[in-house]
């Protein structure tokens, strides 16, 4: 009976060992959502700044990670802010972060001479819980991607 009881024991540890251990690492390993309130994240300039909105949007969470972001151009001579801004009606503002392009990498849109390209990627889960509120057609609207960017040197 004791040996029995020690097996019960054994294996209820081991499996909250085992869940522990899998809700710990997948805690770990996901990416983390943007804040718009970090203070790196927007050019603070007293010079003119202008902004842009999204050239084509990818939204495919069901793919996964990275699979949820827009395509920005910047003019040439030009520095973007770090986050750029997701504005939908009625919800609250979302920032994701950036990634430059490579001008030669084909990005399924026409390339503007004298721009270069911008990826902005919007984490997963808030594109999934925003398409649960059933703000898809929200979420698909270029102008509500939002991309800021100043001047860094004189033309």
């Amino acid at each position: 009976m004791l040996k029995k009881f020690r097996f019960y024991i054994l294996f209820a540890l081991s499996l909250v060992f085992v869940i522990g251990v899998y809700y710990v690492s997948d805690f770990l390993e996901r990416s983390p959502v943007m804040s718009c309130d970090v203070p790196y994240g927007f050019i603070q300039t007293k010079e003119a700044k202008y902004y842009t909105f999204a050239e084509e949007i990818v939204i495919q969470p069901w793919r996964g990670q990275h699979h949820v972001y827009a395509i920005f151009q910047i003019p040439d001579g030009y520095q973007y802010e770090y986050l750029f801004r997701l504005k939908i009606p009625g919800e609250d503002i979302q920032c994701g972060g950036l990634m430059p392009l490579d001008k030669n990498v084909f990005t399924g849109i026409p390339h503007k001479q004298g721009y270069y390209p911008v990826r902005g990627y919007l984490n997963t889960r808030i594109a999934i819980n925003l398409i649960t509120k059933g703000k898809l057609d929200q979420l698909k609207k270029l102008q509500n991607w939002q991309l800021g960017y100043v001047m860094t040197k004189k033309m």
